[in-house]
């Protein structure tokens, strides 16, 4: 239950705040996650009952019948360029801030479904809280939230919400949110943050669904909205990480309908997600495999793996498993959406980024220009999370039309 604390009791669990002027706080209990790792498990689990699932896996084409119905697409293999059909009773459309693309594939006319909001974040050393205890300010003097928390032995702070033309596949922080996050933390620490103080800079995008009546994205309802077009297209958009269980729930019966599939009980209701345990903390730095941390370690074990770099909790194990077990291809799957190095320690990621690449072609088969076109890569786009690179301006959130993503696979 919340509680009330004195300021005493406040500096106790936070002891970087802001002492001055300080009367106290509420105390109150919350739950994070890494959404990237849950994605991946989210996916192993899918593995498990049965489903295909492919990535790097981009559709370029939707099929329909004499009547005009949808009844399968045509995707194409961003490794290889191949292109693959594939029938379907019905295609759902659940692609995030992209999914106005998908839907003017089906109808060239479609009206705009999605109103997308960037959040920036910045990634800033533990000692910055000092604690283990998390800092939320429901607002500050411009009427916006602000949180650190802890996260992944680092201290995560944000966020910002401005409204967007169009969403990319890698979004842009812009400085002005830069600074409206550093400057609104030197209200609450002791020790103000600066730009060289940061390891790391990243945007996202909430794909959140228009509804009539909001003035602006915050105050855009989080709830999902599920639309079915003429021809049949099942499109679920808007939503949150906390309700996606409802949000699946609601989307497969939806599309169950329009199948004309028969109706059952849901089968996955209380089904635990791949890796789930009791005691992640036991795992030390492996607690992000959950149930499979012991399996990485005997890896780590064969491997003879050490650390790449003491910034980072990461090695050749990591690695393998990466590409073994949970479908990673490039230097960027691994060391942004498998394991957070980038989004942790850009520059730390950068250095590691050749024996990443290294790494990987040994496992896959590649030689060693694939290895160093790998970590060419990794570094352009990873220069754009260093704090020191001066962000992108309003003018370059413009993007036009609404579109599907650039040609780069998620």
């Amino acid at each position: 239950a919340s509680r009330r604390l004195s300021a005493r009791e406040t500096i106790e669990r936070i002891p970087a705040i802001q002492q001055r002027g300080l009367r106290g706080g509420v105390l109150y209990y919350d739950a994070q996650f890494d959404d990237a790792r849950l994605l991946v498990n989210m996916a192993q689990t899918a593995c498990e009952q049965g489903a295909a699932v492919v990535n790097y896996a981009r559709v370029i084409a939707l099929a329909k019948n004499a009547g005009g119905r949808v009844c399968g697409l045509t995707f194409r293999d961003e490794e290889t360029g191949d292109e693959h059909p594939v029938a379907a009773r019905v295609v759902i459309n659940a692609t995030g801030p992209f999914a106005d693309g998908l839907r003017r594939m089906d109808d060239p006319a479609a009206s705009t479904l999605i109103a997308p909001s960037q959040g920036v974040h910045l990634v800033l050393d533990r000692r910055f809280l000092g604690g283990q205890t998390a800092l939320i300010v429901p607002k500050t003097r411009d009427g916006r939230l602000l949180f650190a928390i802890g996260w992944h032995n680092a201290v995560l702070a944000g966020t910002t919400d401005t409204p967007i033309d169009a969403a990319s596949l890698e979004p842009q922080a812009l400085d002005e949110e830069v600074d409206f996050v550093l400057a609104t933390l030197a209200d609450y620490l002791g020790d103000a943050p600066g730009r060289s103080d940061v390891k790391s800079v990243f945007a996202g995008v909430r794909p959140l669904a228009r509804r009539g009546g909001a003035k602006n994205t915050a105050a855009l309802s989080r709830d999902h909205t599920i639309e079915v077009s003429n021809s049949n297209l099942v499109t679920i958009a808007g939503g949150k990480w906390t309700t996606y269980r409802r949000m699946a729930e609601d989307c497969v019966n939806r599309a169950a309908e329009v199948a004309g599939l028969e109706a059952r009980p849901c089968r996955t209701v209380d089904l635990p997600i791949h890796g789930a345990c009791d005691d992640a903390d036991a795992y030390g730095d492996r607690w992000i495999y959950g149930s499979d941390a012991p399996l990485v370690e005997r890896l780590a074990g064969a491997q003879r793996a050490t650390a790449f770099d003491p910034r980072l909790t990461l090695d050749e194990a990591d690695v393998v498993w990466a590409v073994r077990n949970e479908m990673a291809r490039t230097v960027e799957d691994v060391l942004s959406r498998r394991t957070r190095a980038l989004l942790l320690d850009a520059q730390a990621a950068i250095d590691v980024a050749p024996r990443v690449a290294q790494a990987m072609a040994a496992e896959l088969g590649r030689d060693a220009a694939w290895a160093a076109a790998q970590a060419t890569e990794f570094r352009a786009l990873a220069a754009r999370y260093l704090p020191t690179i001066s962000h992108a301006h309003a003018a370059s959130l413009t993007l036009g039309r609404e579109s599907m993503p650039p040609e780069k696979p998620t």
